[in-house]
């Protein structure tokens, strides 16, 4: 595509439209992120986490603040993509898209632009509510922006899944209530899966955010339950099943009309 084609123009037109709407409705889609983790911050790691021995070396709350920051990235990613998907199917604009001569995958890029905007904006304003906290390290600033991104795009592309299958308002927040919220809360955020029995810790191996929560906590601490190359592997290829199938739904048509 050249810097004048049709698809990139309405790609540009798609990102900035998200990001002046993720600033100027800044009090539903970046506060409240903050206000929840910085009382998890305040309970979890002042109150609860002094009370708790060391993990692998680090206070009980810096061993968690990686995981809160991306559990709340990965968390507004799929929100964002979801609603923002949706309503533009509830609206019937998605239509003037599909219709474009903008590619499927461009289409999608646009959207899952805006989640990876606000998810980053909403990590960076967490990270810094945590440092009246805690001090952070930072070990490899690669792979927590690699381990960030690929996260994001992954939970992006499933908001974009999530929005496609739903019939209805309540139908986008099935998937969150009873999928994500389980499953990022039994992803390690607030433990090491090391200090859990050899069944639960296997069952643990087959949890995706799992290995996204080490490997962004590598990123700051350096440490990991689990090797940086099984966590990239099973990042990259959780993120590509992710974007095949919101592509495939995509050629396929089918949930793309109210």
């Amino acid at each position: 595509m050249t810097m004048r084609s049709p698809a990139l123009i309405g790609f540009g037109t798609m990102v900035k439209k998200d990001f002046l709407r993720i600033f100027r409705i800044w009090a539903q889609t970046l506060l409240p992120p903050v206000v929840t983790t910085g009382l998890y911050f305040l309970i979890f790691g002042a109150f609860i986490g002094s009370q708790i021995a060391p993990i692998q070396g680090f206070s009980y709350i810096a061993f968690i603040v990686p995981g809160l920051i991306m559990m709340s990235m990965l968390t507004n990613a799929y929100t964002n993509t979801v609603f923002t998907f949706y309503f533009a199917k509830w609206a019937h604009t998605i239509d003037e898209l599909l219709v474009s001569p903008m590619p499927n995958w461009v289409v999608i890029a646009g959207f899952v632009s805006g989640g990876v905007v606000r998810a980053f904006l909403t990590g960076i304003l967490v990270t810094g509510v945590s440092l009246f906290f805690t001090d952070l390290e930072l070990a490899n600033a690669l792979v927590l922006f690699a381990a960030a991104l690929l996260t994001t795009l992954a939970f992006s592309f499933g908001g974009i899944i999530n929005a496609i299958y739903a019939k209805s308002f309540d139908g986008m927040t099935i998937v969150p209530t009873f999928v994500l919220t389980p499953l990022t809360y039994l992803g390690g955020v607030f433990y090491s899966i090391d200090l859990l029995p050899e069944t639960f810790r296997t069952l643990s191996l087959f949890n995706p955010i799992l290995y996204m929560v080490n490997a962004f906590r590598y990123g700051f601490l350096g440490i990991s339950d689990i090797p940086l190359l099984h966590c990239f592997a099973v990042i990259i290829g959780f993120t590509l099943v992710m974007f095949l199938w919101a592509l495939y739904l995509f050629h396929k048509g089918a949930g793309l009309k109210r």
